[in-house]
């Protein structure tokens, strides 16, 4: 029978251990040990230990559980350290584990402390997956929910399958290279650059709030290809007249030939266009209403339409009149067309990589400013805030009956140059 007294270390490998002395308190190893011994001891009516050397010691339990302890001392007070139960935990991994366990001590550690914070730091990690973080940084941006929408969606397709399950601090800056690699080569410069800068704002705000120490996303000015294409560039008035022929030739959609002059007639933003709601407009008026949840700056914004404009406008009402978009999705009538739907026609066009849809408004603000009509029509007509904040807070005009002269002109340049004709004509003002 094994000894009685809780105290009582037994050295496994001794057949006459089973009465050894209670005083044995930080026995050395013995050669004699061994797991045949270990799995051999047999529970008593009270807990006792089996000492295996180094404060190292197996506790057997009345019902027959066998737990590894270490015993250690941190500036002259005794401690216990848990290790694990035999013989899931062998006795040369017991021994392993209280190797690295020593090396804390060393250090002033208590080793269970330790354990215990790098659990803690693990499911702190596991929280803060880079997918996590990514919603919480969409979440956070003062952005329409399509806009939003079509942002996760790139998530989804080009980074979550292949960092989305990482914890943040895991993910290191040759990680987000292939990443961008990969996207240039499958999905194009443009959704890289997208890719770049989205990935550049969700470590930022995760080095923001302590979840990385610093952000990974560089500007690999050599690693990456560069993007050619002057998307913003605005165009001349030759080129201008080419594009409204190019379009107005396109066999393709009717709605979308619509919706891109709809764009160049009232220079308002690709995506107040396409999610255009017949509820906006008054055509009897010529007054297009955009509520302010679809605005970038979550203002109202009124637009006068030229006579092209609400021309376009009556036609297409008796197409898609009975529907909430003017131009509606082509598979959902319920939803609004894509914005893909430009690139697309462009593209058959040949003017992809000369000219994108955001390029219009800059195209209009430049020849408008040449053509001397004043900024602050200009500026209120593309919905911009004033940049002085002086002059934002005193001047709340909208200059609608200026603005509705200078697109009114505008327009007729258009049909103008369309034709071929280049001459400047000084506006009417």
């Amino acid at each position: 029978m094994p000894p009685k007294s809780h105290e009582t270390l037994v050295n496994a490998g001794d057949a006459s251990a089973q009465h050894a002395p209670n005083h044995v308190a930080s026995p050395v190893r013995k050669k004699g040990i061994s797991d045949a011994a270990l799995r051999a001891a047999k529970p008593s009516d009270k807990p006792y230990k089996i000492a295996t050397g180094g404060g190292l010691y197996l506790e057997v339990t009345p019902r027959g559980s066998k737990l590894w302890r270490w015993k250690y001392r941190i500036q002259g007070k005794e401690n216990r350290y848990a290790l694990g139960s035999y013989p899931e935990l062998t006795l040369k991994d017991a021994r392993e584990k209280v190797e690295a366990a020593r090396k804390l001590v060393e250090q002033g550690l208590h080793p269970a402390q330790q354990k215990r914070l790098e659990r803690t730091k693990s499911a702190h990690e596991h929280i803060n997956t880079f997918e996590a973080i990514a919603k919480e940084w969409l979440a956070l941006k003062d952005w329409e929910e399509i806009t939003k929408k079509r942002r996760l969606g790139m998530l989804q397709r080009v980074i979550f399958p292949a960092i989305g399950h990482l914890p943040v601090r895991q993910i290191t800056p040759p990680v987000i290279l292939a990443i961008l690699q990969k996207a240039a080569d499958n999905n194009g410069i443009s959704v890289m650059a997208e890719a770049k800068r989205t990935l550049f704002g969700i470590f930022e705000l995760a080095a923001e709030t302590f979840r990385v120490d610093s952000n990974p996303v560089h500007q690999w000015r050599a690693a990456l290809p560069k993007n050619k294409t002057q998307h913003k560039r605005a165009l001349d008035i030759t080129e201008i007249g080419q594009l409204m022929r190019d379009v107005d030739n396109h066999g393709s959609n009717y709605q979308t030939r619509c919706a891109f002059n709809l764009m160049w007639l009232t220079l308002a933003r690709p995506s107040e266009v396409i999610e255009a709601e017949w509820s906006e407009f008054d055509l009897d008026r010529a007054i297009w209403r955009i509520p302010a949840e679809r605005m970038k700056k979550r203002k109202e914004h009124v637009i006068p339409l030229p006579s092209q404009a609400v021309k376009l406008l009556r036609g297409m009402d008796t197409i898609t009149g009975d529907k909430k978009h003017v131009f509606p999705h082509r598979d959902n009538r319920a939803k609004p067309m894509v914005a893909a739907s430009f690139r697309q026609m462009l593209n058959t066009l040949g003017w992809s990589g000369k000219f994108s849809p955001h390029a219009t408004r800059t195209t209009g603000s430049t020849r408008l400013n040449e053509l001397g009509f004043s900024a602050d029509w200009i500026e209120r007509q593309l919905a911009h805030s004033e940049a002085n904040s002086v002059r934002r807070t005193y001047n709340h005009a909208d200059y609608l009956k200026d603005r509705t002269n200078m697109m009114q002109q505008w327009a007729d340049l258009l049909d103008q140059w369309k034709t071929g004709d280049i001459k400047i004509t000084s506006p009417n003002m």
